[in-house]
């Protein structure tokens, strides 16, 4: 068979992705001209009439009515039209993720950023102690607020991340992030060797907890079986350190809440180890509590849960 077809794929491939990857650039540069608060009423205004017309709403529809039996369809309907209202506003503030932090710690100022003492109380001691960390997040509300937190506080904080297909838009938003995060590792075979010797120097390891996760550990999500990553529990074994979990709460007027758990113990088997499954049955049962507190901010359009 010959080689040609193949090679003009590859070729129509990385055509297509530098297309999109510049599209994608010239939009982020472009939202960056409207006001933040503008550019996410926008975006959440329009994906909340659009959506509704994507097949994603057919999954979140699913994934919403098993989570929630006593919910009747119109309940269900309401939350997913939050649901897309909220990744519209994420959207639109990606561009601003710079700017969105606008938290004044004197409290002299009103701001974007809602007080949060305890959770500013934890961080702040995390920062000082002079020991590595593990702290997961869920897509909840503006998500990457969280990294931004953290940075603005001077919390040494390394990010692992998913890196997106095209790679325009991989840099572009790498570029966006870099500004205003910590040090940032793709997923990837060399991530956790990375994370490592982060969390060896001392740095807070940040990572999302919430997503399927085909080589994972079985879980029950909202009474459903699921896998989730064991990252987090593997590293707390291995490093024996504390297990944070920090949320975004997104409030009335595009305002955020930022709130941090206390330190949250893993489990142990009768010899003292960690046990890897059942510890990340409690960060899930976390996680699925701060989702129950606000279902609508939730990315509920993704399929958590699979048939292995």
């Amino acid at each position: 068979m010959s080689a040609a077809p193949n090679a003009l794929a590859r070729l129509v491939w990385r055509a297509t992705d530098a297309v999109i990857g510049s599209l994608a650039v010239a939009g982020l540069r472009a939202v960056r001209i409207i006001p933040p608060d503008t550019a996410s009423g926008f975006a959440g205004y329009m994906l909340r009439r659009i959506g509704p017309w994507l097949p994603e709403h057919r999954t979140g529809r699913a994934n919403l009515a098993a989570a929630f039996p006593e919910k009747s369809g119109a309940e269900i309907e309401e939350i997913l039209l939050g649901v897309w209202e909220n990744v519209g506003r994420v959207g639109g503030e990606f561009a601003h993720i710079h700017r969105l932090w606008d938290y004044d710690i004197t409290h002299q100022r009103r701001g974007r950023i809602l007080d949060s003492d305890e959770s500013e109380r934890i961080v702040l001691r995390l920062r000082d102690d002079g020991k590595p960390a593990l702290i997961f997040s869920a897509h909840l509300a503006n998500w990457e607020l969280a990294a931004v937190a953290a940075r603005s506080y001077g919390l040494d904080t390394t990010v692992l991340y998913r890196r997106p297909n095209v790679a325009a838009v991989s840099d572009a938003i790498v570029k966006l992030r870099a500004g205003c995060m910590g040090t940032l590792v793709a997923a990837g075979l060399d991530a956790p060797v990375k994370v490592g010797e982060a969390m060896a120097r001392g740095s807070h390891i940040a990572l999302l907890v919430d997503q399927y996760y085909g080589r994972g550990v079985p879980v029950n999500f909202f009474g459903r079986r699921t896998r989730a990553n064991p990252l987090i529990a593997r590293l707390a074994q291995h490093f024996d350190c504390p297990i944070h979990g920090i949320r975004v709460v997104r409030h009335h007027g595009n305002r955020f809440r930022l709130e941090m758990t206390e330190e949250i113990k893993p489990v142990r088997d009768a010899a003292g180890a960690i046990d890897i499954a059942a510890t990340m049955q409690v960060i899930t049962s976390e996680v699925e509590s701060w989702v129950r507190a606000h279902p609508e901010q939730w990315l509920w359009l993704h399929r958590r849960w699979r048939n292995d």
